[in-house]
């Protein structure tokens, strides 16, 4: 099983686990004789092997032979066996010889005869020749495994574990170490090369010191001057090279070779460059599944961790353990995050997580607390926080990927964070005054009056211990789905105390929670052992760091077993799957940079045919190479003016957040940071010669409102008996196109997470391979199944055609739909939100002199309430126009001398 990567031992323990239970099989394939050797060895064999699944070659000359033997003579003696004498006769090139060999089963409690013939290389040919491994009939205890067997047959504890791939390759190495007073340290290691990767093991130990992938900077050179050794084999890869020294020119032709030869034939996948610059190709028929803001993401999330067997991977750029995945809470703490990940821990299952590690006088986040609390769970969880800042000195950047990955079979990906305030549905409630309550029902009849009276009561939320699944009994009262921390607002408070995750920092009852809208996905076999390679490479590259034995090196899965699929999230779609990321040489420990993510985007949107939609947390691009570097909103300018040219219907959607997500009173102006990540949203959107509109102005001038539409999404309720709104904070990094191509990742449209040297970022680009009938314009169109029901979804919540079914989403790009639904409903919402609530961000609001004027003005949920009401009646859906004209005549750049000023712009962009 793969879980014995886990548990390698020294070579030389009883404990050492290698072969399968099935025999081996040997087939001597060439003969090479070296007729300038001058040592009587000089008869060299190439046998193949087979043992179970597993086939390789070994190249041995007749003095391994003579070794083996008398190493097994020696061993024979130890243990006093009875063995057949047999005498080795070597008086020329083509001797005749006889040897015995004993290999170790994995209950260690027998021992395998190898059968041999007398070979008369003069008349028999090689290939003709088969030697047989055979069960003894003794039953013998070893006591040590022989390290010479399995050095003469090529194999390790790694050989034959099914989901490693192919058995490759192994090698012994000897490192020196000199210590003081000349004393010399020899350390064995080997050198095993598997189809994808090679590792070190250290042989005393059996601990795996050091791992290499394999991708497209892969090379084998053996020419002295470039392994600085008179006989070497260098092995290149993006992470590093490495260097491994032969005793002879032949021997390093032979590794050399040898190893080039059984990458490219069993890994060259990850040997190319491939569509977009990513590390990973594309994976066909993929079980694919979207997700629509946290609440069906994290319940799939809770049960494909339930079914975890092996592994669990989880990176965050803020993971909050106390949180919950399954609401309302109605079985005590088994759905708690942190009560989950030791559950899996005690059934054996290893964890490892990996944390941003924040700059702390920057954000609140307090990863240490949430190493520290998973570290006490259990022994098989590891946490690890990177990057160090000091030794780094990376300060600017973030690790902002959000992955969970089970058994290197399935991951979860998008932006959605595994931390407070992430978790809402398709409601996006503002309030949570409530408490939950759960009747049982007792069989009256059947019960005695002490039991009823035990068993018949109410439970709260807070039963430490409910182990019943969700809706077995009937809930009563008003649900609290946000405990303690979990119901924020962070532009009103920035979050406080985490070390105390269940008390509130906010007053739930005057002050509503903002809601949170985001998108996620999960992926399966070849596409999930891609996300688990590059959590593997991350985990490795900071694992130096970490020089415990506790902190193991990890190992990727091989794609040769990535259709062996034990569990399947419900209610996926076969599709073509990318999977794509920003990385380099900090995040990454890779020498050139990636930035796939960005290449998809351009290249998508370029080549869309007749509408994008973009959700997403930021927008900021236009490239002037001064600031801003990103070329996606350039992309998009040039994509509509190529239809306009044309004369063809192209429709953009963006839904964006109304305010960035810091902590300010936008009453007063926001904040330094506020307006300094509006300054370069605005800019993108509609301010400065570099933007989207002026583009469009340039070339179509008022035209350019027929083409896109940029909108945010905001939503009203009654707190305690007063009207109050909140923006819905819009947290997605997702792009459709054409219904057909779907971006879903923890990128946000900004040079942070875009240009692949800053911010580490993951994302897939899903494309459809089944197709369902729809219509575009008008016309009868093919449109994907999985981007179509994931655009329609999207579509259906910000407009409100839950509560207004007359509402029709199902034409993108008509001119119905995109002027008497989507920009009559952003318009009215917004019109109505202005004379209810008066709120901010607005379009009235053009500069700070402006702004208390604006608000001096009451709004008719203060004047009029019961009117207020009947005007929020006409409210269709989230969906409301982004206020382009919002402090349009103020300069927005942090004001020289605050602490924003002087952070590097690049931070803002």
């Amino acid at each position: 099983p793969f879980k014995e990567i886990y548990n390698t031992v020294g070579f030389k323990e009883t404990e050492a686990k290698v072969y399968l239970s099935s025999p081996i099989t040997v087939k001597i394939l060439e003969v090479e004789r070296f007729t300038s050797v001058q040592d009587r060895f000089n008869l060299t064999t190439q046998r193949s092997m087979k043992h179970g699944e597993f086939t390789w070659l070994v190249k041995r000359k007749e003095k391994h032979f003579i070794d083996l033997h008398r190493e097994l003579r020696t061993y024979k003696t130890f243990m006093k066996i009875p063995l057949p004498r047999r005498y080795l006769s070597a008086s020329c090139a083509y001797s005749q010889f006889i040897f015995y060999l004993h290999c170790a089963l994995q209950s260690s409690f027998f021992c395998l005869y190898f059968h041999c013939m007398f070979l008369d290389l003069n008349t028999q040919p090689p290939n003709k020749t088969l030697f047989y491994f055979s069960l003894c009939s003794h039953t013998v205890k070893r006591n040590i495994p022989l390290r010479s067997e399995m050095e003469f047959i090529d194999v390790s504890q790694l050989s034959f574990i099914h989901d490693l791939g192919p058995k490759g390759l192994k090698y012994m190495t000897i490192k020196n170490f000199y210590l003081k007073y000349c004393l010399c340290v020899c350390v064995c290691s080997w050198l095993v090369v598997k189809d994808s990767f090679l590792l070190y093991m250290k042989m005393d130990s059996g601990a795996i010191s050091f791992v290499m992938l394999f991708d497209k900077e892969f090379g084998i050179k053996m020419d002295s001057k470039d392994t600085d050794t008179k006989h070497g084999v260098r092995v290149d890869s993006l992470s590093r090279s490495l260097v491994l020294k032969c005793n002879s020119y032949r021997h390093a032709r032979w590794w050399g070779q040898s190893i080039e030869g059984f990458v490219q034939k069993n890994g060259s996948a990850f040997l190319k460059d491939h569509r977009f610059g990513s590390f990973a190709r594309v994976e066909v028929n993929i079980p694919a599944k979207w997700y629509v803001n946290g609440k069906t993401y994290m319940e799939d999330v809770a049960n494909a961790l339930e079914e975890a067997k092996e592994e669990i991977f989880i990176t965050d750029w803020w993971l909050s353990p106390e949180i919950f995945l399954k609401r309302p809470v109605v079985e005590g703490n088994r759905w708690r995050l942190d009560c989950i990940l030791k559950r899996k821990a005690q059934q054996g299952v290893r964890i490892f997580v990996m944390l941003y590690k924040e700059v702390e006088l920057a954000l609140g986040i307090n990863s240490g607390y949430s190493k520290r609390t998973l570290l006490r769970l259990h022994p098989n969880i590891k946490v690890m926080r990177h990057p160090d800042h000091v030794s780094s000195a990376v300060y600017l950047w973030a690790h902002h990927e959000k992955i969970i990955v089970i058994d290197q079979s399935v991951a979860f990906v998008g932006g959605i964070d595994l931390a407070y305030g992430r978790w809402d549905d398709r409601e996006h409630r503002l309030t949570d005054v409530g408490s939950v309550t759960r009747q049982e029902t007792i069989n009256k009849e059947t019960s005695s009056p002490k039991q009823r009276s035990n068993e018949t009561r109410s439970k709260t939320a807070s039963d430490p211990v409910q182990n019943e699944p969700a809706g077995v009994r009937e809930l009563h009262g008003n649900t609290r789905f946000w405990h303690g921390k979990d119901y924020c607002n962070f532009v009103h408070k920035d979050w406080i105390q985490l070390d105390k995750p269940f008390d509130d920092f906010i007053d739930r009852h005057k002050t509503p929670r903002m809601p949170w809208h985001d998108i996620a996905s999960v992926v399966h076999g070849k596409a999930a052992r891609d996300v688990a390679r590059h959590f593997i490479q991350r985990w490795n590259f900071t694992k130096p760091k970490y020089r415990s034995l506790s902190y193991p090196y990890l190992l990727p899965k091989s794609h040769t077993t990535a259709g062996e699929q034990r569990y399947q999230v419900p209610n996926c779609i076969p599709t073509k799957v990318q999977i794509l990321r920003s990385a380099s040489d900090w995040s990454a420990g890779i020498k050139y940079h990636e930035e796939s993510i960005h290449n998809a985007y351009v290249h998508v949107i370029k080549n869309s045919q007749h509408f994008i939609y973009i959700e997403n947390q930021f927008f900021i691009s236009c490239a002037d190479n001064k600031y801003v570097f990103n070329q996606i909103g350039d992309a998009i300018a040039e994509r509509i003016i190529r239809a306009y040219r044309a004369g063809k219907t192209y429709r953009v959607y963006v839904v964006t957040p109304l305010l960035p997500g810091f902590e300010g009173d936008i009453n007063t102006g926001g904040g330094s940071a506020i307006q300094a990540v509006m300054h370069f949203n605005y800019r993108t959107m509609n301010r400065g010669d570099h933007s989207i509109i002026s583009q469009l102005k340039k070339e179509m001038g008022d035209n350019w409102i027929n083409y896109i539409s940029i909108a945010g999404l905001r939503t009203h309720t009654d707190l305690e008996g007063k009207l109050v709104t909140e923006l819905i904070y819009v947290h997605s990094k997702m792009l459709i196109a054409d219904d057909n191509t779907v971006v879903i990742g923890s990128a946000n449209i900004n040079d942070r997470s875009m240009l692949g040297k800053r911010d580490s970022e993951v994302a897939v680009i899903v494309e459809d391979s089944e197709m369902v009938d729809s219509v575009m314009d008008g016309e009868p169109y093919k449109a994907g199944k999985y981007a179509l029901q994931l655009r329609l979804e999207c579509f259906k919540t910000i407009l409100g055609t839950y509560t207004d079914p007359t509402i029709d989403v199902s034409d993108p790009i008509s001119d119905h739909f995109y002027k008497e639904v989507w920009m009559s409903t952003s318009a009215r919402n917004a019109s109505i939100y202005q004379r209810v609530f008066r709120c901010l961000p607005s379009s009235d609001v053009r500069n700070i002199m402006e702004l208390e004027g604006y608000l001096a003005k009451a709004g008719l949920d203060k004047e009029d309430p019961a009117r207020a009401q009947e005007e929020l009646k006409k409210i269709r859906g989230f969906l409301v126009q982004f206020p382009l004209q919002f402090l349009s005549e103020q300069n927005l750049l942090p004001p020289i001398g605050s602490k924003e000023a002087m952070v590097p712009m690049e931070v803002w962009t």
